[in-house]
């Protein structure tokens, strides 16, 4: 095998690692993989990658922005096995796109401040991808995103041409108005129905959290976090008073809720 241990590696011999694990003599399960097959692979990786992030854990994110990495080799190597793009020709196409989506840099454009920038970034992504309306903007918006982060994406595209609210409070009004409808529709028999009505509460509370300058997908991380605690206390006074939880009254596990909110 053409392959020679290091004290320390570097990125080629990275795209080298994988082109012997891809090949006839290399490992049987990373021969067999697909784009397919490891998809939520990317998808885990990438949000381990962030956990990382949130928890200000900088070897466990050198660690895990190594496993991203690993995906765009994976990837990049199964297309040029079909002779349609190299690992080189994805660093070729960010850098390019880096120098035109920055010609207050690499140009003479002029921009100041940051909203200068992201103005030009939105004018010059619209142009490069030949998008002559903000709706054919919103559409480019990738569907496998976090559907709170979709949603963030499109608001904030319809924003840009005037369709929104002036402050927080028309906002606010539409999660009461879109909260009524989904009464209504709960009060029915059309399950569509009322999928569609809490989709379009669940749309309303994040245009809400796009006022509030609020990540609506993190902060209903953070929710989850808390929720979990809370019962975790919960669960905890509940075997410090004897209680089965799984025979208490609503009534007695609301007040150990309480309780656990106080803690």
């Amino acid at each position: 095998m053409d392959f020679q241990r290091k004290d320390r590696y570097g990125m080629q011999d990275l795209l080298h690692i994988m082109k012997i694990l891809r090949s006839p003599q290399g490992c049987p399960w990373d021969r067999e993989q697909t784009h397919q097959s490891i998809r939520s692979n990317f998808i885990e990786e990438t949000y381990e990658a962030v956990e990382a992030i949130d928890t200000e854990d900088r070897e466990l994110l050198q660690e895990e922005l190594g496993d991203v990495l690993l995906q765009v080799v994976f990837h990049a190597q199964m297309e040029e096995e079909q002779d349609s793009f190299r690992f080189d020709d994805v660093v070729d196409g960010i850098c390019k796109k880096l120098i035109v989506r920055h010609p207050h840099i690499f140009s003479d454009v002029v921009a100041h401040t940051s909203e200068e920038v992201l103005k030009n970034w939105d004018a010059i992504k619209m142009s490069t991808k030949a998008q002559r309306t903000q709706s054919e903007a919103m559409d480019s918006v990738s569907r496998a995103l976090p559907s709170l982060m979709r949603s963030a994406k499109i608001q904030q595209k319809a924003a840009k041409v005037g369709f929104d609210w002036p402050d927080v409070r028309g906002a606010l009004d539409k999660v009461s108005e879109e909260l009524g409808e989904l009464k209504e529709a709960v009060a029915g028999e059309d399950a569509g129905h009322r999928e569609e009505e809490l989709g379009d509460l669940l749309f309303s509370v994040v245009n809400v959290a796009r006022f509030l300058n609020i990540d609506s997908e993190y902060a209903l991380s953070k929710a989850c976090d808390k929720f979990v605690k809370r019962f975790s206390d919960v669960e905890r006074l509940a075997r410090e008073n004897g209680m089965d939880m799984k025979t208490s009254s609503l009534e007695e596990l609301d007040s150990l809720w309480e309780q656990a909110k106080k803690i």
